[in-house]
């Protein structure tokens, strides 16, 4: 079995694609109207892929407090410094669990848990 996409119901879909493309660094794949008010982009340029869907019907999206979404980066501390240059808060961390993890979180557009790790 594969792992295909994690799929995140967002409120305002181009306030997503800039947090998805300019923060994280995801490459739209696909991007469609999936009927009346509906519409889907899939984002990412490997086998998994984080799908976003916004419906115009159903705005009130919302997240559990634990559920997140990891994120590999070169450098915890230049990407510390990259979202809050971009204005974005720090939720939580950065966490050293051990000499070789390093990770932080951020709140997507949405409220959804963004986790940027760094491994040795």
């Amino acid at each position: 079995m594969k792992f295909c996409w994690a799929t995140i119901m967002v409120k305002d879909m181009e306030e997503s694609l800039k947090f998805y493309q300019e923060i994280v660094g995801l490459k739209v794949d696909r991007r469609f109207e999936a009927g009346p008010g509906v519409e889907i982009v899939f984002l990412g340029n490997g086998e998994t892929k984080v799908e976003l869907i916004c419906d115009e019907k159903n705005k009130d999206v919302s997240f559990g407090k634990d559920i997140s979404l990891g994120f590999q980066v070169d450098s915890v501390d230049e990407m510390i410094n990259f979202v809050q240059e971009k204005r974005i808060k720090i939720h939580s961390g950065p966490i050293q669990p051990n000499p070789n993890t390093k990770f932080f979180f951020v709140l997507d557009p949405n409220g959804l848990k963004i986790q940027f790790v760094e491994t040795k």
